[in-house]
């Protein structure tokens, strides 16, 4: 829908520069008339104009948006407009959108966590410097699965899944091969569901973090490394840091 309200934007745009010049009332520029000039002019006016609908209409309408390298992804909002790119994929719509608000959820959640640490602890305290470091690392692994779910949205057809789908009903294919397309895509979306899985479950952590905070009585280093949100967060950085390994 962006896409063609700027088209429409630039066909209105095109319409009203070919009223100003062409009308006699105005610039009074006129195809046909005693001038060689003014009808040079005016030709050479519709045929740009003609050119700028055509190639922004293959610009909005057809052109493949470009796709960053998820090297050059630094911020949410570039995250979010990656996912977006793949929102259409009708197979996958649901994990995509869902992924999209858990990117909008978890800079809202870290907010709100950095705000009730400050409250709570002064930034030189080493309380504070753990919560933040552990609230840190979460963020990383949440951001790995981000891009773990692009890498496969980046290598998944789209177009060729429909088409095997289509002609499992239009063309008898062998059971084999058709059970290993299958299996193919069931790991598509298995990884992709799965990492949408891990990020929803570090949202739920980070709620419960921010709960345990909020009833801390005491504010001793050892209390808070015996929290038990605290221990399953590192438990999750550790693994995950090894995994890496």
């Amino acid at each position: 829908m962006n896409r063609a309200a700027k088209l429409l934007s630039i066909i209105a745009g095109v319409v009203f520069l070919n009223i100003a010049v062409l009308s006699p009332g105005l610039l009074g520029v006129e195809i046909g008339g005693a001038s060689a000039l003014e009808t040079a002019s005016g030709i050479t006016l519709l045929c740009i104009s003609l050119l700028i609908v055509l190639y922004g209409s293959y610009t909005l309408l057809f052109k493949p948006p470009a796709v960053k390298s998820l090297k050059n992804l630094n911020t949410p909002e570039d995250y979010i407009a990656e996912l977006t790119h793949y929102r259409n994929v009708k197979v996958l719509k649901n994990e995509v959108s869902l992924a999209i608000d858990q990117l909008e959820r978890i800079e809202k959640k870290k907010i709100t966590l950095l705000n009730v640490l400050g409250q709570r602890f002064d930034p030189t305290e080493l309380s504070y410097r753990k919560f933040e470091s552990v609230i840190h690392e979460v963020q990383k692994l949440f951001y790995l699965n981000i891009r773990g779910i692009l890498n496969n949205l980046s290598v998944f057809d789209a177009s060729e899944y429909s088409l095997f789908t289509s002609q499992q009903k239009a063309v008898k294919l062998s059971d084999q091969l058709v059970q290993k397309k299958t299996e193919l895509y069931k790991e598509y979306f298995g990884y992709i569901s799965g990492y949408v899985g891990a990020n929803e479950e570090i949202l739920l952590k980070l709620d419960q973090l921010l709960l345990e905070i909020s009833l801390l009585d005491n504010t001793d280093y050892k209390i808070i490394e015996d929290m038990p949100c605290m221990k399953e967060l590192d438990a999750l950085i550790k693994q995950t840091k090894l995994y890496q390994q």
